[in-house]
């Protein structure tokens, strides 16, 4: 047999006996290789010229399992849309197992679409085209931005035709995480009492994640501080980047502060706090908005399955758990405005920074302003040309006001104007994976058969900051005919 080079240490399977429930992939007809990820591969260590053969595209269709995975279903529960659902688990994806990569860290390799597990709760587990290449190209171009995130290593065909109200081509992506240990994780065990397991999963997920906290004197309030600054982090980068995930459940929150599950998400094109994507978020729980005060309602659920750990008198580890999330707010402001300063061409700070960056998202909204657009060519306005922003503002009367306060603080800064673009390009994206191009990509994979729109919008969205001629297309809003773009759970 062919050696793709995978190494496996399996240290969920071996340490975690009781989390999940070993599986098996179901075998498909036709594997075929859509697209490998070749620089994700040799970063794990694996061999591109292996993988991008009929002996990889059955890897990652599930048909073989390389030597030393230990295929299995991971358990979670999960409150989706508030309500609490005490058996969820892995009803589509199996992790395959762990891979130490070139830099020593610790890397999950999971399929999804593979088929029934027993958690499937009724489904097929299978995945289709559309949504394996959704994730696949959502997922990297997070990368990119540098948002923490899981990565597709490898989305395949299977040669099946799968129903989801109509026939469409089966597909398997394959996952790459730092791991898939979700808040959902905890919340299965602590709604079964299994207070010995919540521990055992949380000394885990420390060593795996957080080995500083180890020999500390509170290591669970600890985890839970360092999961809470991972969150805050994560949520204000993708506030930055005008993300919507769509999908804020529990069991949709990793404990490592990666991005995960990319089914109902969007970008937002005309500024608008409220906006909302998902067909099936029909009271804007996950609005763009609302992503923190979630971020923040998901932390005190974690919080309530370490109670015990935390300290045995309940009323000293309510209190303790409630201090470290109600931080939450002054981490994730600090970290948002740490980056808004970036955006708006700060290098340093001043006390009413807070307002200037909150002033210039009012002068944005009801304007049909373009978020991405709007922040890109404020550096041209750094270089004495307005005119670019004005454009994507219907009135620009709000911003003109606001302009004056921006520029009496860039004043205060001994930095020249061309430093300070060249500096906010690297802060504020010319390219996001733009709703209507990711749909004419999908679009053309599914009813034409052809993954150049994909390639080609992948290939765009690698280098997020560099503007380049002949990419236009690339860079504009959605044209009217679009209309209100709306999301759908896939993979």
């Amino acid at each position: 047999m062919m050696n793709a080079g995978f190494e496996f240490d399996n240290s969920y399977a071996r340490e975690l006996r009781g989390f999940y429930v070993p599986s098996k992939a179901a075998e498909v007809p036709q594997p075929r290789l859509l697209r490998l990820n070749c620089g994700l591969a040799v970063e794990l260590g694996l061999d591109p010229g292996v993988l991008i053969s009929s002996h990889g595209a059955a890897i990652f269709a599930g048909n073989e399992t390389p030597e030393g995975a230990s295929p299995l279903a991971q358990v979670y529960a999960g409150h989706q849309f508030g309500g609490f659902v005490p058996r969820l688990g892995d009803g589509r994806a199996l992790l395959l197992g762990e891979v130490v990569d070139r830099s020593g860290r610790r890397r999950d390799i999971q399929l999804k679409g593979s088929g029934r597990t027993s958690f499937s709760r009724g489904g097929d587990g299978k995945a289709t085209i559309g949504p394996v290449l959704r994730e696949y190209l959502i997922s990297e171009a997070m990368h990119a931005l540098g948002i923490p995130t899981t990565r597709a290593l490898a989305g395949v065909t299977t040669g099946e035709r799968i129903f989801r109200g109509e026939e469409l081509p089966g597909a398997v992506l394959t996952r790459v995480a730092a791991s898939h240990i979700r808040v959902g994780t905890f919340q299965f065990f602590a709604a079964r009492g299994e207070v010995e397991k919540v521990k055992q999963l949380a000394d885990y997920s420390i060593a795996r994640h957080y080995p500083e906290l180890r020999d500390s004197e509170s290591p669970y309030l600890g985890f839970l501080s360092a999961v809470r600054d991972a969150q805050a982090q994560l949520v204000a980068r993708w506030m930055h980047a005008g993300f919507v995930h769509g999908v804020m459940n529990t069991d949709n929150m990793t404990i490592s502060g990666e991005t995960i599950d990319y089914g109902p998400c969007a970008f937002i094109d005309g500024y608008d706090p409220n906006a909302v994507f998902s067909s099936i978020d029909t009271l804007g729980r996950y609005a763009y908005d609302q992503q923190p005060l979630i971020a923040r309602w998901n932390l005190g659920r974690l919080a309530e399955t370490l109670l015990p750990l935390i300290d045995a008198d309940m009323d000293r580890a309510i209190q303790l758990a409630g201090d470290a999330v109600n931080r939450f707010v002054d981490h994730y402001v600090a970290y948002w405005l740490g980056g808004m300063r970036a955006k708006l061409g700060l290098s340093d700070s001043e006390d009413d920074d807070l307002e200037l960056a909150n002033g210039f998202l009012a002068a944005l909204e009801g304007q049909n302003a373009d978020y991405t657009l709007a922040f890109r060519r404020l550096s041209e306005a750094v270089r004495g040309d307005d005119a670019p922003l004005r454009a994507v503002l219907d009135d620009a009367s709000a911003y003109d006001l606001w302009a004056d306060r921006w520029r009496a603080r860039l004043s205060r800064e001994r930095v020249s104007a061309e430093a300070r673009a060249d500096a906010m390009n690297q802060a504020n994206p010319i390219y996001i994976p733009r709703n209507h191009k990711v749909e004419e990509a999908l679009t053309a994979a599914v009813e034409s058969r052809t993954l150049e729109p994909f390639e080609n919008l992948l290939e765009v969205l690698e280098n997020p900051f560099d503007e380049k001629e002949g990419l236009e297309a690339y860079a504009s809003p959605a044209p009217a005919s679009f209309g209100h773009y709306r999301t759908f759970c896939g993979t």
